[in-house]
């Protein structure tokens, strides 16, 4: 049974890292937003590089994810997983916080060394201005290394997000190679929608707020092989 994160992630793209492996689709906002594997895998590197040299984050510190299901919450998740720390939601004292820009006020009673805001905008656009005391995410992240080489040893909660994980795909009869279009709006765990198909070797296409109306032909348009919604 697989139990790190990064080596998964670094097998789900190595067969092809140009296929498109995440698939992000807001019928609230319009938005759709595809990344391959590689270019996943550099947002990701990214993120690890800027919480090891930017945070000084070590192996199995605390961070906050106060996000909701996004394709900027997939790099944030993984990149954190890459860099071995401990992903939590619940409040209490962390060394790095990454919160939605309109959950600010909520984290503002979280103890945390560094906080990122991210405005989850759909190309991916710097904010005009930070909120006060944090750190624009998408402005930080951008100037560190498109490469990073995570630690041999999977994060202290790698095994069990990945068991979850192998199960859920299990019960979905995912496969290597399938498509899983996933409702994040009834789902928004980051098992179901990210890690699942990953474990898999699948890929995903995951939509926020979908208009149940456009699902079929979202499917065939998507070549989409299992549902999730």
């Amino acid at each position: 049974m697989a139990d790190n994160i990064a080596r998964v992630f670094a097998d789900a793209i190595a067969t092809d890292p140009t296929r498109p492996l995440l698939t992000w689709y807001d019928d609230a906002t319009g938005e759709r937003t595809e990344l391959s594997g590689a270019t996943l895998a550099n947002w990701v590197a990214k993120t690890a590089n800027l919480l090891t040299d930017e945070v000084g984050a070590a192996p199995g510190d605390a961070a906050g994810v106060l996000l909701p299901p996004h394709w900027q919450t997939a790099a944030v998740l993984l990149g954190c997983w890459s860099a071995k720390l401990t992903v939590t939601g619940a409040p209490g004292p962390v060394e790095v916080l990454f919160v939605a820009a309109d959950r600010v006020d909520e984290a503002a009673a979280w103890p945390a060394g560094e906080r990122y805001a991210l405005a989850l905008d759909p190309f991916a656009l710097p904010m005009r201005q930070a909120p006060p005391g944090c750190t624009d995410f998408v402005a930080a992240v951008r100037g560190h290394g498109d490469h990073f080489t995570p630690y041999p040893a999977a994060g202290e909660g790698d095994a069990a997000l990945l068991a979850r994980a192998q199960a859920r795909a299990a019960e979905l009869g995912l496969t290597s190679g399938d498509r899983l279009l996933v409702d994040v709006t009834r789902h928004p765990d980051p098992v179901d929608w990210l890690l699942t198909p990953l474990t898999a070797g699948a890929s995903v296409v995951a939509c926020a707020h979908p208009d149940p109306a456009r699902l079929e032909a979202r499917s065939t348009a998507e070549k989409t092989t299992h549902s999730l919604a």
